[in-house]
């Protein structure tokens, strides 16, 4: 067998680089500056040239200090979600917060992608949103639907409870001497955002996850009672939990200023996890990220 010229190897190898460098890999987020996306964002950075990088973003001023490139995106807006999307391989679809219209909204950028000729979407979904009874699940499962009947690879991260959605009202709790909700003894599989951003960065970075669907948990479950009793052992107070029915529950939030469908919707949610919709058990998001998940106690004394 005749050998290799090694100087055509080298000018083919130099070549190769070259083209990569002119072309690089495009990596796009939704969402960038939301709450999750910035996490993603922060994290993306340790592993991916910023280059490679574009924040998708309905106000781009507020995008501005991440360092990359940044490009206006409104899920509301479809007629320029396409050049947007131009020259992007890989997208993480950050699920919208227009509870009831996202639906829409996460198709006008499944159509724009098909279009620009997104080659994967990895889009964050809802834990067990085929068979869970949130109120959430329905939007949920009508993208994952439509993802998958575009055509395009995909990745579904069924992301269950962000941890902060609980330990957002602990200095609340403390204040008014209780923590209250709708949850009874429901088992909650939470895990952190960060968790949840790291997850992504993973799965966004190697192709071998193209194709699957991830359920997203905690390692460890709890119950609200149990948040109660760390928080009364981190505060050195005296701090119950207060399970009330899914009406009273959702006046007393509207009583406190939460906005009464915002209100309606978060006791519903109470509910729900008290039949375990919050629970799971499969340790895929320790398995994705390596590590074990942050710990309620951790996130209760940041919260505090």
């Amino acid at each position: 067998m005749k050998e290799a010229d090694p100087k055509k190897v080298f000018t083919a190898l130099k070549d190769s680089i070259n083209i990569q460098q002119t072309n690089p890999m495009k990596i796009a987020l939704t969402g960038a500056t939301g709450h999750l996306g910035s996490l993603v964002m922060e994290e993306l950075k340790k592993r991916v040239p910023h280059a490679n990088m574009v924040a998708l973003v309905r106000t781009p001023g507020k995008a501005a200090h991440m360092g990359i490139e940044v490009r206006a995106f409104d899920y509301n807006k479809p007629e320029g979600l396409e050049e947007a999307l131009t020259g992007i391989d890989r997208l993480l679809l950050i699920s919208g917060n227009e509870i009831g219209q996202r639906a829409t909204q996460h198709l006008n950028v499944i159509n724009a992608a098909g279009k620009a000729g997104v080659q994967w979407i990895i889009y964050t979904s809802l834990l067990h949103a085929d068979s869970s009874s949130l109120s959430l699940a329905a939007e949920h499962a009508a993208t994952e639907e439509a993802i998958r009947k575009s055509g395009i690879g995909y990745t579904i991260l069924r992301n269950g409870w962000y941890t902060e959605n609980y330990t957002g009202s602990i200095k609340g709790a403390v204040a008014g001497g209780a923590f209250i909700g709708s949850a009874a003894n429901g088992k909650i599989s939470s895990a952190s955002r960060a968790d949840y951003a790291e997850a992504a960065v993973v799965v966004i970075t190697d192709e071998r996850h193209n194709g699957k669907t991830y359920e997203l948990a905690g390692d460890e479950h709890y119950t609200l009672n149990d948040l109660a009793a760390e928080i009364s052992r981190q505060t050195g107070k005296n701090i119950p939990y207060r399970n009330l029915s899914e009406p009273d529950y959702a006046k007393t939030l509207e009583s406190l200023g939460v906005p009464g469908p915002y209100a309606t919707a978060i006791a519903s949610w109470d509910v729900s996890a008290s039949k375990d919709d919050l629970f799971d058990d499969s340790h895929q998001l320790s398995t994705l990220i390596g590590r074990p998940t942050t710990p309620l106690s951790a996130s209760v004394r940041e919260a505090l």
